[in-house]
């Protein structure tokens, strides 16, 4: 492609860096169920438009970048239609959801998988708002954030005037920002500061740009199908284990449903090595894909809190990584309990 490539005339467009065949499939879908929006597609050659990409400040090849007023927003998820189709609909949104009744706040709280803000304002005029609301719009759509105007709603959730909560995700509690009433950048630095959350889930709109987030090249990953009793359990115990470790800045655990991801299974269990029929755990090198994994023989008897943190910890100083072929199975413990006993 020697030009770039556009659609329809719109105030709000998208530029593309990606193959250009599959980018006008997309597109093609895309449009087609975004025909009352005023959103279109253009089409940049990474070698031949460098001074436009540059210009723009498209950094990456095959990446999807979206022009939403004055933000430049980075599409780090899958190339699929209807996730992308999702995510455009969330930066239509408007970048602070106003709670203004049970109902509103009841939703809020059934959010757990995302990061989340709540911040209690005088009215939508305030000037504590304004600042509230011009860093969200740098997260926008990314990072969730809410804000009421009720003086009810803020004593169910005991925030004070002015006052901002930060919800990690499948935490019990939230922590409030300190320092109010803040500036955007009080609030931009704090979010840049906690946006690694202990335990959190790979979404198909941001799976890269999680997969990418890691620690020392690896991370810790929990295969888990919510909808599973077994999964469930398993989740249950993960998020008993971030709550537990929600001070420790190295610790963060990635939850992957295989029911999101339906096309990656087959590539998941040859590359690891592993039965995603039920729940696994392991800790994985991002540059070659080495892993090992808890051992789960028996799907009755899933790993304990306890059991799981130990794992961690080992994992965490070393004594279990990526490649190790030492059979991790958490009744060894047990088994060694009953050697002695008798």
């Amino acid at each position: 492609m020697e030009y770039i490539y556009t659609i329809k005339y719109v105030i709000k467009h998208i530029l593309i860096t990606i193959n250009s065949f599959l980018f006008l499939q997309l597109a093609a879908q895309v449009l087609d169920d975004l025909d009352d929006e005023d959103i279109g597609f253009g089409l940049v050659d990474s070698k031949k438009e460098r001074a436009v990409a540059k210009k723009l400040g498209l950094l990456e090849v095959d990446s999807i970048y979206i022009f939403a007023d004055d933000e430049i927003i980075e599409y780090d998820g899958e190339l699929a239609a209807d996730t992308l189709l999702e995510f455009l609909y969330d930066v239509i949104e408007e970048p602070v959801e106003i709670i203004s009744n049970d109902r509103e706040l009841k939703g809020f709280h059934h959010i757990e998988e995302d990061i989340k803000l709540m911040g209690y304002f005088k009215s939508a005029k305030s000037s504590h708002f304004t600042e509230y609301d011009d860093a969200a719009e740098e997260f926008h759509p990314l990072i969730k954030f809410f804000a009421t105007f009720e003086p009810r709603i803020a004593k169910k959730l005991n925030l004070k005037m002015n006052e901002v909560d930060f919800y990690e995700p499948f935490m019990n509690k939230p922590v409030s920002i300190p320092g109010k009433p803040y500036i955007e950048d009080d609030i931009v630095s704090f979010i840049e500061e906690h946006d690694r959350p202990t335990l959190r889930k790979l979404e198909p709109h941001s799976m890269y740009e999680i997969w990418e987030d890691d620690i020392n090249e690896q991370h810790i990953v929990a295969f888990a199908e919510e909808s599973d009793p077994d999964g469930y359990e398993v989740l249950e115990i993960l998020k008993e284990v971030a709550q537990e470790n929600t001070e420790n800045p190295d610790l963060s655990i990635i939850w992957i449903d295989p029911d999101d991801f339906p096309l990656m299974v087959p590539y998941w269990e040859k590359t690891f090595g592993i039965d995603l029929s039920s729940p696994q755990i392991g800790v994985v090198d991002v540059e070659d894909a080495d892993s090992v994994w808890m051992e789960m023989d028996d799907e009755e008897n899933m790993p304990t809190a306890d059991e799981l943190d130990t794992w961690i910890e080992d994992v965490m100083s070393g004594i279990i990584y990526p490649g190790d072929e030492t059979d991790y199975n958490h009744d060894n413990n047990d088994d060694d309990d009953d050697d002695e006993d008798e």
